[in-house]
């Protein structure tokens, strides 16, 4: 490979992994979708709280219009306690079911983080890509131009005529013009960078050594399968699915709850009392029915979608080997049209000197080599591109594969926080809440 610059008047050198470790602490997509799976985290204790008796204080007052040997005015203050004693599994299946979805949100967040990586890596790879084509482009200027005054001097004596000349202020104009446009692609480059990693580039270091995938597609497919976030929350969600469909014959079964209650009314007398109900669902008007249907065609749903993910992610990695393949073949064959190029260039200029060519041998022999270098600039960039796209398909594009030597988001610190439960401001676990809660803050 070649080693590329870069034209950033910066002085600190950034590497891709500066770009991957800034991408990751400022990206937020990341951040929402911590949020969401914190909502997630709720669910559970949602679910949790279904356990737990219900506890109500009322008070109450009233009037009504004079009656004979009525009082005018009543009042009273009571406090209910309800609670679940049994109701088929059906909330100890929903507490499982919640617990499934925040690993599958998990798994999700996983994937978020591979895409926010992937598109740090491609701009990062973009911002060397438009530098170099910038530094092409100006070179191929400069030499444009060294070649119309040189045609200038020899039109002035007599060894070329008119159209050497014109010639070669033809291809300045184009040069310009195609150099103008290739600064414009290094802003957007640039704009692109900053949306990507959260600042705009400093003096990047084209990385040299991408990191290791598979030895053969089967083998990246074989990884894929087991560890690519998608499959996993699918499969999470199918088992989800599953618990939903137990849920649903659970409501048509019988459930006990108990009451406690007391109270005092406006005389000062007090009752008490406590009881027992026993509900058995009989005739719904079929919505009971209808809810499981729902349920198992859901489930069904949820197979059908992670067979589809695992077709899907084993053609991204079989797309993503085949695009490293042609990248590395096209790299190294632009490599030695820039080599082959560089010598017939330098040729056609001695030639030229004397008088064996025209200016527009010179000028299409550095053309040439022109249009070998920007592909090989090219290809050697799609390159790198494609071994991430590889890792990222094959489910490793994470902080912790990548070894990026960060502390990354604990996503069990406000699960643990919160799957009891906890009354906040009240309990030791609201306290605990609290202070997590706190320090999941962006800094």
């Amino acid at each position: 490979m070649v080693a590329l610059g870069l034209l950033v008047p910066v002085a600190k050198a950034e590497t891709l992994t500066d770009a991957l470790i800034a991408a990751y602490r400022h990206s937020n997509l990341l951040e929402q979708n911590r949020a969401l799976l914190r909502v997630a985290d709720e669910d559970v204790a949602v679910a949790v709280a279904g356990l737990r008796p219900v506890i109500n204080f009322i008070a109450d007052a009233g009037y009504s219009d004079p009656r004979p040997l009525t009082d005018n005015y009543t009042a009273g203050i009571a406090l209910t306690a309800e609670i679940t004693l049994y109701d088929s599994g059906a909330t100890r299946l929903g507490i499982d079911a919640a617990k499934e979805s925040v690993l599958a949100a998990r798994e999700g967040l996983l994937q978020v983080e591979q895409d926010v990586l992937l598109n740090a890596v491609a701009a990062y790879m973009e911002v060397i890509r438009a530098a170099n084509f910038v530094r092409i482009s100006e070179n191929n200027v400069r030499l444009i131009t060294q070649e119309l005054r040189a045609a200038r001097d020899r039109f002035s004596v007599g060894e070329v005529t008119r159209t050497d000349v014109s010639i070669a202020e033809a291809r300045l104009a184009a040069a310009n013009s195609l150099l103008a446009a290739r600064q414009g692609d290094f802003n957007l480059a640039r704009e692109a960078y900053k949306v990507a990693v959260g600042r705009y580039p400093g003096r990047l270091v084209r990385p040299t050594t991408p990191p290791m995938t598979a030895r053969t597609v089967d083998e990246a497919k074989a990884v894929a399968v087991r560890n690519h976030p998608l499959i996993r929350r699918d499969q999470r969600n199918v088992t989800v699915a599953d618990l939903n469909i137990l849920r649903a014959r659970a409501a048509m079964k019988p459930s006990v709850t108990g009451s406690l209650s007391t109270s005092l009314d406006q005389d000062g007398d007090t009752s008490n009392s406590v009881g027992v109900r026993l509900t058995q669902p009989i005739y719904a008007g079929g919505r009971l029915s209808a809810l499981l249907r729902q349920a198992i065609a859901l489930a069904d749903a949820e197979r059908a979608a992670l067979l589809q993910t695992v077709l899907t992610i084993k053609q991204e990695v079989g797309n993503a080997w085949s695009n490293l393949a042609v990248a590395i073949a096209r790299a190294e064959a632009d490599a030695r049209q820039v080599r082959a190029s560089q010598v017939a260039y330098r040729g056609v200029r001695e030639e030229a000197t004397l008088g064996a060519r025209t200016t527009l041998d010179v000028l299409n022999a550095e053309q040439e080599l022109l249009d070998a270098q920007a592909a090989l600039i090219q290809a050697e960039t799609q390159q790198f591109v494609a071994v991430y796209s590889l890792l990222s398909a094959m489910g490793l594009l994470t902080v912790e594969h990548l070894k990026l030597g960060i502390v990354t988001y604990d996503p069990a610190a406000y699960y643990n926080a919160v799957k009891n439960a906890p009354t906040r401001y009240v309990s030791p676990q609201g306290e605990k809440l609290e202070r997590i809660i706190k320090s999941l803050g962006r800094d």
